[in-house]
């Protein structure tokens, strides 16, 4: 979206203040875990930019609240198996070689957005170990969301945040983004019971103090049933969708999303094409 395209002289620029308030008026409130994505073009002109969003988001949580973004590095990854875009084959070995080890303190994400990009670097937060799936957070519970994120091979498993997230009954805020956008639903692939592929997957990491590439089966996820999923979930449980700002925003318990997309999965993924 264009700067134009987001300064409407009908409307008032938002503010921490308004955006706590509207957070609060969608479900967020004091003592919850959750996870957060965001697309902050979508909000409106936002007065302070990622900043405002991030301390709009802790008021209306509270110090006794934890919050929770997604703040993947998805670069650290088999060049051979680059997309978008491809790069040539005869650099795969080189980036393989060269490219440095996964750090939380300093990798930045990548296509995450400028929210959860300022997230990982604010003060107090805690960013899992994980190469390519990363998760920072923030609160009583930050700790133990993002503890023992280590095994490639689990980006969104039973022991990622992801997983831990559903053990701890948290929630789920689609802030401008739809369930095309929804991590938790992989949590879901991971569990289901349907056909499964595995693709062979690499990342710089380091391994007892030393940068190593290391290489891994991981399942190949494919999210491009996310949006059906999360309609059909949001039609049969009645849940609401509202705004903060300009934002279509959707606010709901993990839990039962994920259950309700296990069983879809096993339905509509077991079928013969």
């Amino acid at each position: 979206m264009a700067k134009d395209d987001y300064i409407d002289p009908n409307a008032l620029p938002l503010t921490v203040d308004s955006l706590a308030e509207q957070l609060a008026a969608r479900g967020v409130s004091a003592g919850q875990t959750v996870l957060v994505h965001t697309s902050m073009s979508a909000l409106g002109y936002v007065a302070g930019g990622p900043v405002a969003i991030i301390q709009a988001l802790l008021r209306a949580l509270s110090p006794s609240g934890t919050l929770m973004m997604p703040t993947h590095t998805t670069d650290n990854t088999d060049p051979a198996n680059w997309r978008h875009p491809p790069v040539p084959e005869h650099w795969w070995p080189i980036i393989r070689q060269h490219m440095p080890a996964y750090d939380p303190r300093v990798t930045p994400t990548r296509l995450m957005g400028k929210v959860a990009e300022l997230f990982r670097t604010w003060p107090g937060v805690v960013r899992s170990a994980h190469p390519a799936a990363s998760f920072a957070a923030l609160g009583p519970n930050a700790a133990y969301l993002t503890a023992d994120h280590t095994s490639p091979e689990d980006w969104f498993g039973d022991r990622s945040p992801i997983g831990k997230l559903y053990e701890l009954d948290g929630h789920v805020f689609l802030l401008g983004v739809d369930h095309g956008n929804n991590t938790s639903l992989h949590l879901a692939e991971y569990r289901a019971d349907f056909p499964k592929k595995y693709v062979r997957e690499g990342a710089a990491m380091m391994v007892n103090g030393v940068r190593q590439w290391v290489e891994y089966d991981l399942l190949d996820m494919n999210a491009d049933d996310f949006q059906t999923i999360g309609e059909a979930y949001e039609a049969a449980n009645n849940i609401s969708r509202g705004r903060v700002g300009r934002a279509e925003v959707r606010f709901m318990r993990q839990r039962p999303l994920v259950d309700f997309a296990v069983e879809w999965m096993e339905k509509h993924r077991n079928l013969t094409p």
